[in-house]
Order: structure tokens, then C-alpha cells, then sequence
């Protein structure tokens, strides 16, 4: 087996996790795109779970672009102030409200979202799969960055950006859009940093469980 050729049929493969995570909502809990936006900028080094306790608050104050575009920034602050590197992402924030004023507005394009502040091709990722955009890449969040590697599809690298671009290289551009989010619940709900192997639909073609765990 070719574990990081080309030639391996990968969408034949990841079928079962396509599958059952196909069209899953992100776990942050959004509303719209305009929520969306501001909480993936919200969620860079932090959990998504900490930024939807946050989220009901911020947006009953905050309910549009428009708003945050006028909003006070110490006033702003006091929402996020919970949220890690706050100062930072509330500057970011409201640079974005001014920027584009309108919530009909917010670019769904990759050049568009990643021209934004705090807006990397990781989170311009997440914003165009969940606003059902043509993929222009593969989500590699950290989940994605330990799982792919561990299947075989990729080498490891901790560097997001390189492994976006070897499994844009490996993978078919028909499962961009749906691929990493499926690789990243993967990741999150069975392969863990201490996998749950038995529950993983993955096992057949897994070069971590074929190499290491059957020989154990």
C-alpha cells in the first residue's frame, strides 16, 4: 500500500466518516452568518464551547454588523472579556463591522474572508462549508491536523497551512468542502490524543491502528 501516494483511492475510504458526518453542523452555535464570522474569529485558540456561553449575550447587544460597527470598544470588550487574546480579537471585530457595515455584505469567497482581520484560511474554511459555498480548500483545525496524519493520508506536520495543502494534494477536490469537518468529528468525538480505536469506523484502512495498535 502506497500509504502517501496520490494514487489511493482516499474518497472510496473516508466513505464511512463522509457519511455520517455529512452536512453536520459546526459546533459553534450560530444563527447566521454574520454570528458565524464572529465567532469563528472569536474561537482562534480558544473552545467552541466557551464561545457559545459567551455568544447569547454579545448578540442580544450586538445583533448585526451594523450595531457592532458603532459599538463602544471597552463596552464591546466587556462581552468577550472571557475569550482569550480578547483585546486583540475586539480590535479585529470592529475593524470587520466597519469594514463591511452590512451582514448581507460578508464575503463568501477565500480571498474575500482572508483579506478580513483574524481571518485565516482555516476560518475562511469553516465560514464557506457552513454557508454552503464551493470549498476553495480543507479545514485543518488542530483535530485535523493529529487525525489526518494518524489515518495515513497525510505526513505530520503541526503547521496548519501545510497540512491544508498536502491533503488539498491527496484528497479529491469533489470531498473538499465535506472532508475536514468529517476528519475533525472524527477527531473530536473518537480519535482523541488517546484514540477510542474499537469505536472508529476507520480501523480497515487506518495506518496508526494497522501499525501500531494491531502490533501491540
Amino acid at each position: 500500500m502506497d500509504l502517501f501516494g496520490e494514487t489511493e483511492n482516499w474518497e472510496t475510504k473516508l466513505k464511512p466518516i463522509l457519511k455520517k458526518y455529512k452536512h453536520k453542523k459546526h459546533p459553534l452555535d450560530y444563527q447566521n452568518t454574520y454570528q458565524l464570522l464572529v465567532m469563528v474569529v472569536l474561537s482562534a485558540q480558544d473552545s467552541d464551547a466557551n464561545i457559545n456561553k459567551i455568544a447569547p449575550a454579545l448578540f442580544e447587544k450586538y445583533p448585526t454588523l451594523k450595531s457592532l460597527s458603532k459599538a463602544d470598544i471597552d463596552t464591546f470588550i466587556s462581552y468577550i472579556s472571557k475569550v482569550r487574546n480578547y483585546p486583540t480579537k475586539a480590535q479585529w471585530l470592529l475593524e470587520i463591522a466597519h469594514t463591511i457595515q452590512n451582514d448581507n455584505d460578508i464575503p463568501l469567497t477565500m480571498s474575500g474572508l482572508t483579506a478580513l482581520k483574524g481571518i485565516g484560511r482555516k476560518s475562511a474554511n469553516v465560514i464557506l462549508r457552513e454557508t454552503e459555498q464551493p470549498a476553495e480548500g480543507i479545514i485543518a483545525d488542530l483535530h485535523v491536523i493529529r487525525v489526518a496524519p494518524r489515518i495515513g493520508i497525510i505526513k505530520e506536520s503541526k503547521d496548519g497551512n501545510k497540512v491544508e495543502k498536502d491533503l488539498m494534494q491527496a484528497l479529491p477536490k469533489s470531498i473538499w468542502s465535506e472532508i475536514g469537518m468529517a476528519i475533525s468529528f472524527l477527531g473530536r468525538e473518537i480519535c482523541r490524543p488517546k484514540p477510542k480505536c474499537e469505536e472508529c469506523l476507520l480501523t480497515e484502512i487506518c495506518l496508526y491502528y494497522n501499525t501500531v495498535v494491531l502490533k501491540n
